[in-house]
């Protein structure tokens, strides 16, 4: 009925309340009474029963025939005998064999609310309308999963057939592989252990080199390094220099060599020893540059940042950096509910024991304790000794728990969806071969790629759908 010329009825239109409307719902027609309408006045067809004009009514249905006195709705005709039911019995049912999503979309168009829904079907209902939403998220999940792995797979054959063209391409890639692949043959595998043992050892030389037990004193009797530590460390310093050289020259792009975060991690471990003596030699020709020698004693902390080159041989390590640097708004939601928290309860410790310790009498010394105690770390060094302060502590820890677990369950579920797409990708790279030139793409379901990419759009447009304002909010707007 679409594009039928509608005349404008003179005088307006007026729905007479004892008269019956006829109804055309996508070819399926039925007359309703206006009393049994006007039962639920805030639906849709009850509230066509109030149009004075023409425009108020085409704001409700999709045409109007103007001449039959016919409402012509452009909705699904299989799901309108529910409709129908509501009007009759003033409660809704809901088959299992129904979309939910569809159902649920079809209703909210009627204006029909869901707390109609019957004892019987809404236990059901609210079951499955959450399982889906469970789902969806699921599908989201995998579907940004499968897209950053199928992204980071082309990135890597993309870098590897960029060997093809320059010289002593077919070694070169060899030694990339070998190199930034450690599970990718024997030979890696030796030089990724080899690599895991210099950190290790470089980290555990730094520990004992700060214990009195193995410091040597000089002749003025101060504190110095032990030779042993010194040659350790710098066969550690040759080795981490030697790596990053190595990569780089090999690498299949020089230009962005160092966007990749693993060979920045390379590059600051090994940094601080060449700037500490680069400083080091500046303060002996300039005794009066005698302060920069503290800065040499903070490059010198900053060795245990080598412990991050651990990331490039763990998939673990890997994949808790991914879930951070895509975690941050749940880390943030974190950070907020703790500085909540740790606000409120500071202030209710001092209030409670502002008297009776001192180690409690002020807002910010409150803080630390609120801090540790909302965190479960409970060191002990301030507690509460009043009964009001007790009582506040207890809540504070279980306070704490509560606002803990519940970003950390999401941040734990993304983690292990990660875990898995990192173990995929080493997988799908160590599968390939590059003995010849390369010919072909490695394999991968493109059909699944696809099809994760229609679900996440589709259930975009639903969501936009379900998040819009409903029709009577709209039109009470519009007046």
């Amino acid at each position: 009925m679409t594009g039928h010329v509608l005349r404008e009825p003179a005088g307006g239109v007026h729905m007479d309340d004892n008269a019956a409307i006829r109804i055309n719902v996508g070819g399926f027609k039925k007359r309703l009474q206006s009393d049994t309408l006007s039962r639920f006045p805030e639906t849709r067809l009850a509230r066509l029963l109030r149009c004075q004009s023409k425009e108020s009514i085409l704001e409700l249905c999709d045409d109007y025939d103007d001449t039959e006195k016919e409402f012509y709705f452009d909705r699904n005709p299989a799901l309108f005998p529910y409709v129908l039911n509501f009007y009759n019995t003033g409660r809704l049912h809901v088959m299992a064999e129904l979309c939910i999503f569809s159902f649920s979309q079809e209703i909210e168009y009627w204006g029909i609310n869901e707390f109609f829904i019957d004892s019987c079907c809404s236990s059901a209902y609210h079951c499955r309308k959450m399982d889906q939403d469970r789902e969806d998220w699921d599908e989201r999940s995998d579907e940004g999963s499968t897209t950053s792995s199928f992204d980071e797979l082309l990135e890597f054959y993309n870098d590897a057939t960029k060997f093809d063209k320059q010289l002593l391409g077919s070694a070169r890639r060899r030694i990339w592989l070998m190199l930034d692949n450690p599970g990718y043959s024997v030979a890696s595998r030796i030089i990724s252990i080899l690599s895991i043992l210099v950190v290790l050892g470089s980290i555990a030389t730094m520990c004992m080199n700060s214990m009195s037990e193995f410091s040597l004193l000089d002749s003025e009797g101060q504190p110095g390094e032990d030779p042993r530590f010194e040659t350790v460390e710098h066969i550690g310093i040759g080795w981490f220099t030697l790596e990053l050289v190595a990569r780089f020259v090999v690498a299949p792009d020089l230009l962005h060599f160092f966007e990749h975060p693993l060979n920045v991690i390379d590059l600051v471990s090994i940094l601080p020893f060449y700037l500490t003596l680069l400083i080091n030699l500046v303060v002996e020709s300039s005794p009066a540059l005698a302060n920069l020698g503290r800065v040499a004693q903070v490059l010198r902390l900053m060795r245990i940042f080598r412990i991050l080159k651990l990331a490039r041989h763990s998939t673990g390590l890997r994949s808790l950096g991914a879930t951070l640097r895509n975690s941050y708004k749940e880390v943030g939601l974190l950070l907020l509910y703790l500085a909540v928290g740790v606000s409120f309860f500071s202030v209710m410790a001092y209030t409670v024991e502002k008297e009776d310790s001192e180690d409690l009498s002020t807002i910010p010394a409150c803080w630390w304790w609120a801090t540790v105690s909302m965190t479960t770390v409970g060191y002990g060094d301030v507690v509460p000794v009043s009964i009001a302060g007790k009582l506040t502590a207890s809540a504070c820890i279980l306070a704490g728990i509560l606002v803990v677990v519940l970003p950390i369950t999401l941040i734990f579920n993304k983690f292990s969806l990660f875990y898995k797409r990192q173990k995929q990708l080493e997988i799908a790279m160590r599968s390939c071969d590059f003995d010849e030139e390369i010919k072909e793409v490695p394999s991968v379901n493109l059909r699944n790629y696809y099809a994760h990419k229609v679900k996440s759009l589709m259930a975009s447009l639903s969501n936009m759908s379900r998040s819009s304002p409903s029709e009577h909010s709209l039109n009470e707007s519009i007046h």
